[in-house]
C-alpha cells in the first residue's frame, strides 16, 4: 500500500460515550482488498499498558465496519462490534496478574484506536499507522455529581444522578479485595440511581484500628442514604458482588432498619453463620481453608470453601424470610465461589417458603467470577490481596472470554431493567448518553 496514494479514514461513533454504550468503528478510503489491523491502545492509571487488535480484509469500496465484518484473528475473531474493548489485554512483556479497573471516575477511559497496514499481531509501538483516533469512555455521565460520605463513620461515595431528583437509592458493595470502589456506581448513577460505594472492609477506621465493622454500619449506611433530600426514601435496593453478597442477603432477610425494594447478588451465596458479623463471618471461611485448591499455574481456588452447601439452618441466611424481589446473576465456572450450587439451594429453599415468585436467576455457562459493566475485559485471574492477612495471591476466577463477555452484557441490560422496574416501576428514567456532546 502507497501511504502517499492512500489516505486511509477512520472514524469512531459516538466518540465520547458511557463505557457500557456500543460505538461503531468505520474504517474507508483503503484499497479493496487489502489486509488490515484495527488495534485499540489503553494505558491505565496504574501505568500498565492494554490492547486488543483484530484483522481486516478491506471490501470491494475499500471499507471495514467492525460492527459488520468478520474478524480473520487477532484478540477476538468472527463479528464482534465491541471486540476492541471486551479482548483488551496487557501488552506483551507485563507482569502477570493485573486487572484493569478505573479508579478516578471523574476523567474517562482513553482509547486509541489504530489501523495499521498488513495483518500485524505483535510490536505495534515500533509501526507507524496508517491512522488514529482517540475514543473516551465515560463512568459518570454529564451532570452526575460524586459526594464524598464520611459521616457515622462511614467510607463511601454517593453518586447522585443528573437532575433534581429525587431518585431511588442504591447500596452498591464489592467483595473482599476491600477498598472504595467506585466505578460501577458512577454507572449505575448515569442510568438514574442514587449509588453510595461502600467500603466495609478497609474503610479508614477499620485500617486504623483493626476493628472490623459490626451489621449496624450497613444500617447506618442505609439510613445515610435514605435520609438523603435527593433520594426516594422507600425505594431503595442493594447490590452486592461476591462477599457483598452475604452482606446483602443478611439485611435483605434480618434487618430491622434497612427496607429494600430489590437485591441484585452476583456471584455469591447465602452461606454464613446468620448470627455473625464481617469478622465472623471471614473466620467461618478461614475455618474451611483446607478446601482451598492450587491449580498447576499456581493459581487459588476457593469455590470448595463453603461446599457441599450446609443443610444447617444457622449456617445459611433464610432466604425464604425475603419479602422483595431478588436477582441472582451465576457465572457456571466460578472458580471463587459455589454460585450454582447456592442458587439452586436459595431457589428450593424459596420453593418450600413459597416466594419464589421473589426470585430471578441468571446463569451463564463458561463465565467467571467478576461479572462485571459490559466490555470490561475478562480475567480469568489476576493478583489478589487476601483479606486480614493481606497476603497476595494468584485468585482464579474462571470463565472463557467470549462466553463472559458476552454474559456481562445480558446480565447488565437484565440488571437495568429489574431495577428500573421495582425502584421506578412504570416511569423508567431516560436513558442517558454523551453521544451528543
Amino acid at each position: 500500500m502507497d501511504r502517499k496514494q492512500c489516505c486511509v479514514k477512520l472514524s469512531v461513533q459516538p466518540a465520547r460515550g458511557l463505557v457500557d454504550e456500543k460505538f461503531t468503528v468505520l474504517v474507508q478510503n483503503a484499497p479493496p482488498g487489502s489486509q488490515l489491523t484495527v488495534h485499540a491502545l489503553h494505558q491505565c492509571e496504574d501505568g500498565y499498558t492494554w490492547e486488543a487488535f483484530a484483522h481486516y480484509i478491506a471490501n470491494a469500496t475499500g471499507t471495514v465496519n467492525v460492527s459488520e465484518d468478520l474478524s480473520l484473528g487477532g484478540t477476538y475473531s468472527g463479528v464482534e462490534p465491541m471486540g476492541l474493548l471486551w479482548s483488551l489485554r496487557p501488552v506483551p512483556g507485563s507482569k502477570p496478574g493485573l486487572r484493569m479497573r478505573k479508579m478516578n471516575v471523574q476523567t474517562p477511559l482513553e482509547i486509541r484506536i489504530s489501523v495499521y497496514q498488513g495483518h500485524s499481531t505483535e510490536a505495534f509501538i515500533t509501526q507507524v499507522p496508517l491512522t488514529s483516533v482517540f475514543v473516551e469512555r465515560w463512568y459518570m455521565a454529564p451532570g452526575v455529581r460524586r459526594v464524598p460520605i464520611t459521616e457515622g463513620g462511614l467510607t463511601a461515595t454517593l453518586f447522585l444522578p443528573s437532575g433534581p431528583g429525587p431518585f431511588p437509592g442504591l447500596l452498591d458493595l464489592w467483595g473482599g479485595g476491600g477498598k472504595l470502589v467506585e466505578y460501577r456506581a458512577a454507572l449505575l448513577a448515569s442510568h438514574g440511581f442514587a449509588s453510595l460505594a461502600l467500603d466495609y472492609l478497609t474503610r479508614k477506621i477499620t485500617l486504623e484500628t483493626g476493628k472490623m465493622v459490626d451489621n449496624q454500619y450497613f444500617e447506618t449506611a442505609y439510613r445515610v442514604l435514605q435520609q438523603h433530600p435527593q433520594v426516594l426514601s422507600s425505594r431503595i435496593a442493594m447490590l452486592g458482588l461476591s462477599f457483598g453478597t452475604c452482606i446483602a442477603l443478611k439485611m435483605a432477610a434480618y434487618s430491622q432498619v434497612v427496607k429494600l425494594r430489590c437485591v441484585v447478588c452476583i456471584s455469591g451465596s447465602h452461606v454464613q453463620p446468620v448470627d455473625g458479623s464481617v469478622k465472623e463471618i471471614l473466620e467461618y471461611f478461614q475455618r474451611n481453608a483446607e478446601k482451598t485448591r492450587i491449580n498447576e499455574e499456581n493459581q487459588v481456588i476457593w469455590r470448595d470453601l463453603l461446599l457441599p452447601i450446609p443443610t444447617d439452618p444457622a449456617l445459611k441466611v433464610d432466604v425464604g424470610r425475603l419479602q422483595c424481589p431478588v436477582m441472582l446473576v451465576v457465572a457456571e465456572d466460578d472458580q471463587n465461589w459455589p454460585a450454582p450450587e447456592s442458587a439452586q439451594d436459595m431457589k428450593e429453599m424459596m420453593e418450600q417458603a413459597g416466594n419464589s415468585h421473589l426470585l430471578t436467576i441468571l446463569s451463564y455457562p463458561n463465565a467467571g467470577h467478576l461479572i462485571e459493566p459490559p466490555y470490561t475485559p475478562h480475567f480469568r485471574a489476576s493478583s489478589f490481596k487476601t483479606v486480614g492477612q493481606g497476603q497476595m495471591v494468584m485468585a482464579l476466577w474462571g470463565g472463557d472470554t467470549v462466553p463472559h463477555a458476552r454474559a456481562q452484557e445480558d446480565a447488565w441490560r437484565k440488571m437495568l431493567a429489574f431495577l428500573q422496574e421495582n425502584l421506578y416501576g412504570s416511569t423508567k428514567p431516560a436513558a442517558t448518553s454523551l453521544s451528543h456532546l
